[in-house]
């Protein structure tokens, strides 16, 4: 096994329409809705160099993925649709292909902000490590394209009956200006007041869902 993490390009648009079915396997395995992208779509993005591969070489085996997003006239930018092929999990390829599509991001938008949401408890962790900050979704994008991602995510009517302010994914914000004026935290450190920060808004959701579950049953009485 002599797995390669590289910028994507026209060389592996083959692999496109297997990347899109693993991001719905990956979305049905953990029962939320990672935006569904057509074959061509995952192309596109490649051919743009804005995708980071990783490929098994003894095979040329698909081996992870992750693409960038821009919104708001690319003052935002997000880290999508990480996948790493079940052959290859619980050996590091997850948060390597993360470090790789950063480090892109960062050298083709070094002034945007870089942000993403996820229930993973995983990508929470690496996102923490990289300087990321546990945000309220009023700090995220505000463009209409980035929220119309989210319709396919069995979750989205409690986004929507919290007017987009909550729901069970958790927004996590990089921001280079204040990495900028800032020391670097210690990673342990950061880490222990996310999770305290993850406890508390986990308590805050358990308590809402219970409460539109209780408005739903009453509707259908």
């Amino acid at each position: 096994m002599n797995i390669r993490i590289t910028v994507a390009g026209s060389q592996h648009v083959a692999h496109a329409e297997e990347i899109c079915k693993l991001m719905e396997e990956a979305a049905k395995q953990r029962g939320t809705g990672i935006a569904k992208r057509k074959p061509e779509y995952i192309k596109a993005k490649m051919e743009e160099g804005k995708a980071v591969i990783a490929i098994d070489t003894e095979g040329n085996h698909l081996a992870g993925f992750s693409y960038i997003e821009s919104w708001d006239d690319k003052k935002y930018i997000a880290n999508s649709g990480l996948i790493v092929h079940p052959h290859y999990r619980k050996m590091g390829l997850g948060r390597r292909i993360k470090k790789r599509i950063f480090k892109l991001s960062r050298s083709k938008y070094p002034n945007a902000k870089i942000f993403g949401i996820t229930t993973s408890m995983a990508v929470m962790k690496i996102n923490s490590d990289m300087g990321y900050k546990p945000v309220t979704f009023s700090e995220l994008t505000k463009d209409e394209e980035f929220w119309k991602g989210c319709q396919s995510c069995p979750n989205y009517d409690i986004l929507t009956n919290e007017n987009r302010k909550d729901c069970l994914c958790t927004g996590m914000l990089y921001d280079p200006e204040q990495e900028k004026n800032k020391e670097t935290a210690d990673k342990r450190t950061r880490w222990k007041r996310f999770k305290r920060f993850l406890r508390l808004h986990q308590r805050n959701l358990q308590r809402k869902t219970k409460q539109l579950l209780n408005l739903t049953s009453k509707n259908n009485d």
